[in-house]
């Protein structure tokens, strides 16, 4: 019984303290995580440039959009901008900044996708509503849109930018 007790003043002084202790939300911010806010600035910037060392290299005309997602119109399709709900089928060339290919449709096949209701990266997502049937682009991805800090557990390592060569086949 008096080992009971003694839990049960434990307990209560526990809770009392944790109340009492004035914690503000500065107080509860991760150790380091300004640190880790800065890191993930210079992580983008870094991507950044080197995607616009890419574009330069090889002289693409190339639009960012405001989320850092890069993309260039090659040939315009027919009909609508593709929507949610669409059926998209499309012809890829994935690859790495450096040139290493990671897949395509010439290996797997087309890629075929209800667009908003597949799993896909948001980069993907984001360019395939700016393409319609018939179009052709090039979408350059950063890692925080793509595969991020793990890569996709194959071909694409992480922290990856992603390059795509993309056609929209016709409906």
């Amino acid at each position: 019984m008096k080992i009971i007790s003694l839990l049960f003043a434990l307990f209560i002084s526990v809770l009392v303290s944790c109340k009492s202790g004035g914690n503000t939300t500065a107080q509860l911010r991760a150790p380091g995580s300004n640190n880790m806010e800065e890191m993930n600035r210079y992580l983008v910037q870094k991507d950044r440039e080197r995607i616009e060392n890419y574009i330069s290299r090889r002289n693409l005309k190339m639009t960012e959009s405001g989320t850092g997602f890069w993309f260039q119109i090659i040939s315009e399709g027919t009909g609508s901008y593709l929507k949610d709900n669409d059926l998209v089928v499309f012809e890829y060339e994935c690859s790495l900044l450096d040139g290493t290919k990671c897949y395509s449709s010439a290996e797997l096949g087309p890629k075929e996708l209800v667009l908003g209701k597949s799993p896909m990266e948001a980069g993907m997502n984001q360019g395939l509503r700016l393409m319609k049937h018939g179009s052709e682009a090039i979408f350059i991805i950063p890692p925080f849109l793509a595969y991020g800090l793990v890569g996709d557990g194959n071909k694409i390592p992480s922290r990856a930018v992603i390059v795509y060569n993309i056609r929209v086949l016709e409906e």
